[in-house]
């Protein structure tokens, strides 16, 4: 049948049925809408809480490493303060001021110690890890035997605060392999 053979009352009731699905698709709409809304919303909300926990983390962080560092410089002071009562000794042969610093310096340690800093062995063969090669000499050494240290490093845990500055061994072969020039006075120069 088609909409010239409908009667007028089929043709109401087949209007009616698209009203009643028209309104039924509105519905939907709106409740999906709805529900659009308030995931959106969740997620607006969760984003903000992000970004305030974010700000409240780094405000933490900060807050701890300030009191840290409150607390280590507090006890650095104290150092600094043995320093200057050693230095306003008045000391004519200077015992006394040599004294005072190597307890200075003995306390020094302690607190460097206390707070997990110990100094890189250097006893052991060179490891480009914790030790920084200045120069390299000549020995009857092993290679890569450390043979002076120039300057002490430290760590804390695994990490490096400063790498020892370290001599280590080189080769005799190397130094013997180099060309030598001799000096003959009637024929120039001669390159063994």
């Amino acid at each position: 049948m088609t909409n010239g053979d409908m009667t007028d009352k089929e043709l109401e009731e087949y209007i009616e049925g698209l009203e009643e699905r028209l309104t039924e698709s509105l519905e939907k709409i709106v409740e999906v809408e709805a529900e659009r809304d308030e995931h959106l919303s969740d997620l607006k909300r969760v984003a903000a809480e992000f970004e305030n926990f974010r700000k409240r983390t780094l405000r933490e962080r900060h807050s701890i490493v300030q009191r840290a560092n409150e607390r280590l410089i507090g006890e650095c002071l104290e150092v600094l303060d043995d320093l200057e009562r050693a230095l306003a000794v008045d000391d004519v042969d200077g015992s006394m001021l040599m004294e005072g610093v190597a307890l200075v310096e003995q306390r020094f340690r302690n607190l460097l110690e206390r707070e997990g800093v110990v100094e890189i062995d250097t006893s052991s063969a060179f490891d480009p890890h914790v030790h920084e090669a200045l120069l390299t000499q000549p020995s009857e050494e092993p290679e890569g035997t450390i043979l002076n240290v120039m300057q002490k490093g430290y760590a804390i845990g695994d990490i490096v605060l400063r790498p020892a500055r370290v001599a280590v061994s080189g080769s005799l072969i190397d130094e013997q392999a180099e060309e030598i020039t001799v000096v003959d006075d009637e024929a120039g120069d001669v390159d063994l």
